[in-house]
């Protein structure tokens, strides 16, 4: 698949040790549209694991949606289980919109210490739960951090695509600053 992005792309350690991982996805929509986040902000590994039936990188509405991150959608991997998702990370962390989890950060307060842990050559694998349940608690157990996006109003998630951006986007301004 032809790379449609622009030839003087960013290349920060950030990007290589960083994987973002959706669990159960349903929409292919949300699926081309956090290949759309990811490209943007100079990230290309995206894993799917125990997908919905049409939440392919193939389906006609996740090509629509990753608009010019055609290549970072064929790229999509798929994982039976999370343990294959999760191999060979050291830092993972799990976001949740629940209240009453200890520790948990917001992506601006997060990021740095996983840009700084990227230039150290730790990978780090990023979790997001199914649009509806977001992730189990057995599937939060596994985290070593916990992210909370903060919202305004008492609303209790963002669209998953939506989520995957700002993560992204934080943690590009951080890889950023520290290379600076």
């Amino acid at each position: 698949m032809r790379d449609n992005g622009s030839p003087n792309r960013v290349h920060l350690p950030v990007h290589a040790r960083t994987r973002f991982v959706l669990v159960r996805p349903h929409y292919p929509e949300n699926l081309g549209a956090s290949a759309r986040a990811l490209k943007t902000m100079g990230f290309s590994r995206l894993i799917v694991v125990r997908p919905g039936r049409l939440c392919q990188p193939e389906h006609e509405m996740a090509f629509k949606m990753a608009v010019k991150a055609w290549d970072v959608l064929a790229a999509v991997e798929t994982a039976p289980d999370l343990e294959t998702a999760l191999a060979g990370a050291r830092e993972i962390v799990a976001t949740t919109g629940r209240s009453g989890v200890a520790g948990v950060e917001t992506p601006r307060t997060l990021a740095p210490a996983l840009a700084l842990a990227a230039e150290n050559a730790v990978e780090t694998a990023i979790l997001f739960g199914n649009e509806k349940t977001g992730l189990s608690e057995d599937e939060q157990s596994r985290a070593t951090r916990y992210l909370r996006i903060p919202m305004a109003a008492s609303q209790p998630s963002i669209n998953l695509a939506q989520a995957v951006q700002l993560v992204a986007y934080e943690l590009f301004v951080a890889a950023l600053e520290r290379r600076s």
